[in-house]
């Protein structure tokens, strides 16, 4: 996933940022059952969900949303071929089929992958659900006026990199067959053993071609969903959803679509939608928000509140917040610099600031701690929790440093607790005790965001973050660490200009595998193959706290999304 101060769908439908975004063991103690205002704890079918929200949910078009099922309220208008398992905690990063029978099944080289699409399917006007609808629906997201989804496909897909999209070239897609209404058929540039996670994402949406608007799609898209929209105002600041009554639970597993309506306000102040749902007062009873954390202040407030700590969901989301280096800038073309710097980091102070151990959990690899991404324990630059100074002091001294140096940090103004000054003064107190003078560059966000994204203007060393688009290490790795995507004029995102051919070919051979439970076990050893050259320096992994109110019951938050999943809860 991309980093979000870049394109808005990174880091879970939710939207995204530390206080937006969305993990090990998904959910607290109290998380999995909350209690109702009656003594019975079941969940039952009726009811109007309320969703307080920042962000408004712009974009509803299954062409333009990135993220899995494109997060929480679009997942409940939009089926894909596969989903995301809606269970607690590591079941939740399992991906399970949605429209189709199966996840997928392969060719030999995983170079074609093949779906049948389950009997009985319809959309909410009551027309059957074909595969080339769904094949439609893939060929308008690469329109350029319906851009913003994940690039997969185009990456993927022979003819990808080329085509218009349906409106530029009737012809369509020859690497996509439908060669019946129940079986569709791609055709992969090289071997992808990750197909089943990336259908999941919207694109993989069908849309009746019949029905298609355009750019106007997004004002009423046609659901294959539980709920079909019945309002959007404001490019989706205020959504109303009701029930699709074409939509059948005999053909969808994972969503159990309890409420009768789902009524999302968005627009809000952080601070007002967690006051409304401390209060949970009146429709905010039964309200819940998917985009808005607990910042440090209003945990502490509601950690001494039993029954409103009882109402908090907490997740984690394969998200990691790091220093990066570019070793084509001075002093950091040097391994024992960038190795000293490791040493020197004092992560409890990164942690406090960043909101504290409820908030944030440090991180010695750069894949996150959850098992779907293979994640290996290391820590190859032992820092202990307040930074090795002697450590980085022999190294400096071995780097010709002896008298310490001087360097310039660059990171975000944003108030973000990732990237932020916070973060940036807790990295400067702690190098200044081994002898490294840190000056604090703060941009604004978006100079922020193009300089560090761009290869001619990227700094020597920077704040940065990345998110997954699914629970696996290689939308982690690859774009962080092949050679090959490193792009010299554009969005870079190889912020180490890493192109080491071992890298490269275990990332090729690692996609080969349609054996994911393996493929995780290959990720995690390249993960710590890459840190040996010291090209980042992970700080920490965030917790996300979300209030929900206290009518809302059977709380579901999956290490796929790290969130309350609105799927899954009822309000009756």
């Amino acid at each position: 996933m991309r980093q979000p101060s870049l394109i808005a769908r990174r880091v879970a439908a939710a939207s995204v940022s530390l206080v937006v975004a969305a993990g090990a063991a998904a959910c607290g103690p109290e998380d999995n059952d909350a209690k109702g205002s009656g003594g019975d704890s079941r969940p039952h079918k009726g009811g109007t969900l309320t969703v307080l929200n920042s962000n408004p949910q712009s974009d509803f078009d299954p062409a333009r949303l990135y993220t899995s099922g494109g997060g929480n309220v679009p997942s409940l208008v939009f089926r894909t071929l596969t989903t995301r398992n809606r269970e607690n905690g590591a079941a939740g990063a399992e991906v399970v089929p949605d429209l189709a029978t199966d996840t997928g099944r392969p060719s030999k080289n995983a170079t074609v992958w093949t779906y049948t699409l389950k009997k009985g399917l319809k959309f909410e006007d009551g027309t059957p659900i074909t595969s080339a609808d769904i094949k439609y629906g893939i060929e308008r997201s690469f329109a350029a006026e319906l851009s913003g989804g994940a690039p997969y496909l185009r990456d993927w897909l022979i003819g990808g990199a080329d085509y218009q999209g349906p409106y530029k070239d009737k012809k369509g897609l020859d690497s996509i067959e439908t060669p019946d209404e129940l079986t569709i058929v791609f055709h992969l540039d090289k071997p992808e053993g990750e197909f089943p996670y990336l259908a999941t994402q919207t694109q993989f949406t069908p849309v009746p071609k019949a029905k298609d608007k355009g750019t106007k799609y997004e004002e009423h898209p046609v659901s294959s969903g539980p709920y079909k929209v019945v309002k959007n105002e404001n490019d989706g600041e205020r959504l109303t959803l009701e029930r699709n009554t074409y939509w059948s639970a005999s053909t969808d597993a994972e969503r159990k679509a309890y409420p009768d309506r789902v009524d999302v306000r968005s627009g809000l102040d952080s601070s007002v939608i967690n006051q409304r749902l401390s209060s949970s007062q009146g429709a905010d009873t039964t309200a819940v928000t998917t985009d808005t954390n607990l910042g440090p202040a209003e945990l502490a407030k509601v950690t001494g509140d039993k029954e409103l700590a009882s109402r908090v969901g907490t997740g984690h989301f394969g998200y990691t917040n790091y220093i990066a280096f570019n070793p084509k800038v001075k002093p950091f073309d040097d391994p024992k610099v960038r190795q000293a710097i490791s040493y020197a980091i004092d992560r409890s102070s990164v942690i406090n600031a960043a909101g504290g151990s409820s908030l944030a959990e440090p991180a010695t690899t750069y894949l996150p701690s959850q098992k779907s991404f293979g994640y290996t324990p290391y820590d190859l630059f032992p820092a202990g929790e307040s930074g090795n100074a002697a450590k980085a002091k022999e190294l400096l001294a071995e780097a010709g440093h002896k008298n310490g140096l001087t360097v310039t940090l660059t990171h975000s103004n944003s108030k973000d607790f990732e990237t932020s000054p916070e973060i940036a003064t807790a990295i400067q107190d702690a190098l200044k005790k081994a002898g490294i003078t840190v000056k604090l560059q703060g941009l604004e966000d978006n100079d922020y965001s193009d300089k560090i994204h761009s290869a001619k203007t990227e700094p020597g060393f920077f704040l940065a973050h990345w998110g997954a688009d699914w629970p696996s290490g290689g939308p982690f790795l690859a774009p962080i660490f092949d050679g090959r995507q490193i792009v010299k004029d554009g969005a870079n995102f190889n912020t180490g200009f890493l192109d080491d051919k071992s890298v490269n070919d275990e990332i090729d051979a690692i996609n080969k595998l349609t054996d994911l439970d393996e493929a995780a076990k290959r990720w995690g050893a390249l993960d710590k193959k890459i840190g040996e050259q010291a090209l980042t320096v992970p700080l920490f992994h965030p917790v996300y706290k979300r209030l929900y109110g206290k009518g809302v019951k059977n709380i579901v938050i999956s290490d796929w999304t790290g969130v309350l999943d609105i799927s899954q809860v009822s309000v009756k």
